[in-house]
């Protein structure tokens, strides 16, 4: 099982100015496990294809982590930033399954 140790991103919405939000980001630093590491070719209407990884990281979760689980937006990994696709909850870890590129 290899190992994981990277940058969260968190996003929360603020007003900046009245009427315009925007999202702030956080990151936070965590360590944990790679548990899955898969990857795959998404076909499309583009020239070129788009890479999705299904890969499931296993973080060593503070009480930040628990708190705000529900804005992760991405996990930096392999020098590229990913998309947070699904959340799972299993103290004290939190189980994330990464999908494509982030974009944010």
């Amino acid at each position: 099982m290899a190992k994981f140790y990277g940058e969260i991103g968190y996003a929360e919405s603020s007003e900046t100015s009245p009427g315009v939000w925007e999202n702030i980001i956080t990151e936070r630093l965590y360590s944990g496990d790679v548990i899955r590491s898969t990857k795959r070719w998404q076909n499309g209407d583009k020239v070129n294809d788009d890479l999705t990884i299904n890969n499931e990281i296993s973080i060593v979760a503070d009480p930040f982590a628990f708190n705000n689980f529900h804005t992760m937006k991405y996990v930096k990994w392999m020098g590229t930033s990913w998309e947070v696709s699904s959340i799972e909850i299993v103290r004290p870890r939190i189980r994330l399954t990464l999908g494509g590129v982030y974009n944010g």
